[in-house]
């Protein structure tokens, strides 16, 4: 399909412009300031059309194959559509766990079967995610974006040793989920103010960091490339800064609920419960202060969908987990751009061009790059209504909070993934 993106607004060198883009045959054919003329291609335009390229969520649940009643490839990838993303890499917490090529396969056929945009799988680092015996790494290696065990932080130093020196050998990164368990003593939210003022456990942020911390020497004892997940603690961020100033091949993500919430936030809902928890203001601070120096490399969400059932249960007994594919950007952009505390092309760099570089996934604005492509009106104000998500999961702490931001069109490989109703 041949479409022309007729006059929208990009965001380049500190100011905003006005572009027409031709994509043909999956890719961007040109990008011009005057609107090319073109008799066999359906235009595409808008009043208040803003372009970007498909933003890049390298962390992301899609519960299929195994818990297909909380999402699937389709749901989850039509949701990332709908939230302006070209490129997910969804967790390897499935049943079967991808621990090798005969259980990837599953979640492989699926996502060619159903998905919408770019999807590419984790494989497990340990066998079922146990933490016992490490999974045939050198055989899903082809097929996998990077290991992680998602879900679990990897208890044995040895462990985690071995699969570094593995994956460094097969040219892959290590994502982990950092989580000492010893730590835990069955907290489940903030070791703060509002847990001690409420009757809760706390989770204490050494639970994060220690773990970080013991990982950090064993990449400097291997040279693995690796990758920290859902960074909440401001220990963490220090802990990265120094590792990145010692040359350590390090990247680390946080999430767009750690950025806006602190603790002090929280409510007695099920829909602020995730893992790790929301921190303090000192923590919340200290990430954006590492997202703006470079040391917090990029946002994912770490979409993590529930049944309603399962997130009905308050802040204790809930399970860990929340949406967010189809609130980030509006929300960043609202909170952080909107605020003066990013630019735009800052928050564009840290969701769509670090995340991509690190990964080797995604697409860039440029001619001749494949035509992952995605359109907001950002002077579109709503408030964050669940029932209009395309993800099966509802729970999110955005509910009823107004945003500006709303998406319009998504490409992916020049295909329209998703359109707003009643666009041209």
């Amino acid at each position: 399909m041949k479409l022309l993106l007729n006059q929208m607004t990009v965001f380049r060198n500190g100011a905003a412009d006005q572009v027409s883009v031709l994509v043909d045959n999956g890719r961007i054919i040109s990008i011009s300031k005057e609107a090319p003329v073109v008799s066999d291609a359906r235009v595409i335009e808008f009043d208040h059309g803003c372009l970007f390229p498909g933003f890049v969520d390298v962390h992301v649940h899609l519960r299929e194959p195994g818990f297909s009643y909380k999402e699937t490839i389709e749901t989850g990838t039509k949701a990332a559509a709908h939230g302006g993303f070209t490129a997910v890499c969804p967790m390897p917490n499935l049943k079967p766990v991808p621990d090798s090529l005969k259980h990837l396969q599953p979640e492989l056929d699926a996502i060619a079967k159903d998905s919408v945009i770019h999807c590419h799988p984790y494989g497990a680092i340990t066998v079922g995610e146990k933490g016992q015996e490490l999974a045939d790494l050198e055989g899903m290696a082809p097929y996998v974006v990077a290991f992680s065990d998602d879900g679990k932080g990897v208890q044995s130093d040895d462990m985690m040793r071995e699969a570094m020196g593995r994956a460094k050998a097969l040219g892959k990164i290590i994502v982990a989920h950092c989580e000492d368990e010893s730590l835990l003593n069955g907290g489940y939210i903030h070791d703060g103010d509002y847990a001690r003022a409420h009757g809760h456990k706390g989770n204490v942020s050494a639970s994060e960091w220690k773990q970080v911390e013991r990982d950090l020497e064993l990449v400097r004892q291997t040279g693995c490339a690796y990758h920290i997940c859902h960074v909440s603690t401001k220990e963490t961020v220090e802990l990265v800064r120094r590792a990145k100033a010692e040359g350590l091949d390090v990247t680390c993500e946080t999430t767009p609920h750690y950025l806006v919430f602190n603790d002090s936030m929280l409510q007695e809902d099920g829909r602020f419960k995730m893992n790790p928890p929301i921190r303090s203001e000192e923590d919340r601070q200290a990430l954006i202060a590492g997202l703006l120096d470079g040391t917090v490399d990029m946002i994912a969400t770490d979409h993590a969908p529930h049944s309603a059932e399962e997130k009905s249960k308050g802040l204790e007994k809930s399970y860990f987990g929340i949406v967010g594919l189809e609130t980030a950007f509006p929300v960043l952009y609202t909170e952080l751009v909107k605020t003066g505390v990013l630019t735009m092309e800052q928050l564009i760099d840290r969701m769509v061009t670090k995340p991509a570089q690190r990964f080797g996934i995604g697409s860039a604005l440029e001619e001749g790059a494949v035509a992952d492509l995605t359109v907001f009106d950002l002077d579109a104000s709503y408030t964050v209504d669940p029932a209009d998500f395309l993800s099966m999961g509802k729970s999110t702490p955005f509910a009823g909070r107004t945003v500006f931001g709303k998406c319009l069109l998504t490409l992916s490989g020049g295909e329209i993934a998703w359109q707003e109703e009643g666009g041209n």
